[in-house]
């Protein structure tokens, strides 16, 4: 698929002003990040602002969450490639389609069947076979568990102990908790029956919500 030049030079220029000023500076995060055209995961009408630094609505009350946090994010899940990873909230697919570029092995799972629907079509038609079901969210997919990484896009209260006993020895989750109006971007690491926590300081996130309505999950 041929892309607008402008949409380029808008994701060259994200990079360097909002990604690499800011202490990101791992090559397959930057990598991921240039080749993944963010545009394709905004309403049509807000594609002019894809690039823009904060997030942007997706509908259904959700957000893609702005560039930085999704690096960030993604710097701090440490991944190489091959990395079996959870993510929580699948949204618009942005974050997934960065993880899949990067190589690893991604399972989604997101409450509104709506934007799981959307976003399953663009991630396939960019090439990303990204696994996605309909559910809730705060109990994983333990079909395919243990994981490697679980990054969790939406804030909550607390790490759900579901996500943690789904994480391999020595796994990394990160999840924004706190409550509605204020969290801290924490990180995880599991090591044998202990954890080591690192704060990554405030954001802002929408809030976690159960899956209350779905009486069944779906996989797509």
């Amino acid at each position: 698929m041929e892309e607008k030049a402008n949409f380029v030079d808008m994701r060259r220029m994200m990079v360097e002003n909002q990604i690499v000023s800011r202490g990101i500076k791992e090559k397959r995060v930057i990598e991921a990040f240039l080749k993944v055209p963010r545009e394709m995961f905004v309403p049509e009408h807000l594609k002019e602002c894809a690039y823009q630094d904060g997030p942007l609505s997706i509908g259904e009350g959700q957000t893609i969450s702005q560039p930085y946090i999704v690096a960030l994010m993604t710097k701090a899940l440490d991944v190489k490639g091959g990395e079996k990873v959870l993510e929580v909230g699948t949204g618009s697919g942005y974050q997934s389609a960065i993880l899949a570029e990067i190589g690893c092995d991604v399972y989604s799972v997101e409450r509104i069947k709506k934007l799981a629907i959307r976003a399953k079509k663009v991630l396939k038609e960019l090439g990303y076979n990204v696994k996605i079901k309909i559910g809730d969210g705060t109990l994983g997919w333990d079909e395919f568990a243990p994981y490697d990484r679980i990054i969790v896009t939406a804030a909550g209260p607390d790490i759900p102990p579901s996500l943690y006993n789904q994480l391999k020895d020595g796994g990394i989750i990160i999840m924004p908790v706190g409550d509605r109006y204020f969290q801290d971007l924490i990180l995880v690491k599991k090591i044998g029956d202990r954890m080591e926590k690192k704060n990554f300081g405030g954001c802002q996130f929408v809030p976690l919500i159960g899956a209350e309505g779905w009486r069944d999950e779906e996989e797509l």
